[in-house]
């Protein structure tokens, strides 16, 4: 059933669904298009109104190949509307549920091209906020990339910052997707640029193993290991992309790459990523060949028990709900914990992390264990046989001195000796 959006979009069908709204399948003036309709509650809300219509001529101003062009805004009595290209092709979550980690070579380059997106809107002054693989369109129409990598694309930009708007907002809530938010947006800061590097950082991570670095479990054990814990290391991969993603989720913002030169110095890496395979978790070897960019637009999908049907399409941010507390999910308000409820979840975090590692992982980590206690043990003999040997030579010396001196002491004696005593 056609629906009217303003007075120039006609939508036809539902191809997507979020936790701001839906995305439409749509026809404007000049051709297609996808039509974010925001959720009934946020239309409603005047200040949230006049901040999308404020945030409009940024946002359609916002022009890269890697990001996902909004045409249009449109504000019609209840219709609260985002108007944007029409990209042929899927999500990355969706590649990520059908095939697991990618290449090195592949993940790195999708993420250079979103990185490449990033800056753009960070000098136009726009910060996403909701960086996550639902977020990220791989365009299977366009040319491929290095590797064979899809040309990737940012969307949503805005979406976050229209929903946290001043009344829904309070300094005991949280905008965004636990699994990918920087530890100052925990912390009650105001959230810039940086907060983008981590997320991407952290979705490149997932990329390479299938995981995030601090997801799983309770919410609230989530956020206090972005906080505190340091991001475990990824077996096998070169130095040079270790230390990228370790700099890039450094808990202090500063310390983060800005956006184009986390895009120039992934692609110094591509070099080195030739021909390295995916960790592959043994359940997902077998993966369903890629979708046609037809096939993207139009295949429905189980996502599995207790999960609602959706259909794959381009432009669309999908959200998946397998679980009602899925860290994965964009809260849209989330209470901040406090610094007790943080520290509480110490114990079920280590835990959670163990059980949720996969054996490789698992294995790897155990080995940096062993190698550490290696090296401990090989340390502490090293410093055993350097104090042996400095107490050797101290009582070598020692004794060489003890025969020098009672020979001199004996002749002294002597001397006494044969002078006899005094004479009065």
């Amino acid at each position: 059933m056609a629906r009217k959006i303003g007075s120039r979009y006609t939508v036809q069908q539902v191809i997507g669904r979020g936790s701001a709204g839906t995305v439409w399948l749509g026809e404007g003036p000049d051709g297609p298009v996808a039509v974010k309709l925001l959720r009934e509650d946020l239309a409603s809300d005047q200040v949230l109104v006049g901040r999308f219509v404020q945030e409009r001529a940024a946002l359609t101003s916002l022009d890269h190949p890697n990001v996902v062009e909004v045409r249009d805004m449109v504000v019609d009595g209840d219709d609260l509307a985002l108007v944007m290209e029409l990209v042929q092709g899927t999500d990355l979550r969706s590649r990520l549920e059908r095939e697991g980690a990618l290449a090195p070579a592949v993940a790195v380059s999708v993420i250079a091209d979103v990185a490449d997106g990033l800056a753009a809107a960070h000098a136009a002054g726009i910060v996403h906020r909701d960086v996550k693989p639902e977020n990220v369109l791989l365009d299977l129409a366009a040319p491929a990339g290095p590797g064979g990598a899809p040309r990737a694309k940012l969307t949503d930009f805005g979406i976050a910052r229209l929903v946290d708007a001043p009344r829904r907002t309070r300094a005991t809530r949280i905008i965004g997707t636990p699994d990918y938010l920087a530890p100052e947006i925990i912390e009650g800061l105001e959230p810039r640029a940086a907060v983008d590097i981590y997320a991407l950082a952290t979705v490149l991570y997932e990329l390479l193993t299938g995981f995030t670095p601090f997801g799983g479990g309770h919410t609230g054990a989530v956020l206090r290991r972005h906080v505190t814990e340091q991001v475990p290391p990824v077996p096998g991969l070169p130095e040079g992309l270790s230390r990228i993603i370790t700099e890039c989720l450094a808990k202090a913002p500063a310390s983060r790459l800005r956006a184009a030169e986390l895009a120039t110095r992934l692609r110094e890496q591509l070099p080195y990523l030739v021909g390295l395979p995916p960790q592959l978790p043994p359940e997902r070897a077998e993966a369903e060949p890629p979708l046609t960019p037809g096939e993207a637009v139009y295949t429905e999908v189980d996502a599995g028990p207790g999960t609602h049907r959706r259909r794959r399409g381009p432009a669309v941010p999908l959200v998946q709900a397998p679980l009602p507390d899925s860290t994965r999910d964009t809260h849209t308000s989330l209470r901040r914990p406090s610094d007790r409820e943080l520290a509480s979840y110490a114990a079920e975090s280590q835990a959670q992390r163990r059980e949720a590692a996969p054996a490789g992982h698992r294995k790897g980590r155990r080995a940096l264990v062993r190698r550490r206690r290696l090296y401990a043990v090989l340390i502490a003999a090293v410093l055993l046989l350097a104090g042996a040997a400095a107490a050797y030579s101290a009582f070598a010396q020692e004794r060489h001195a003890a025969g020098a001196r009672p020979a001199g002491i004996h002749g002294v004696t002597d001397t006494h000796a044969q002078s006899g005593p005094p004479n009065h």
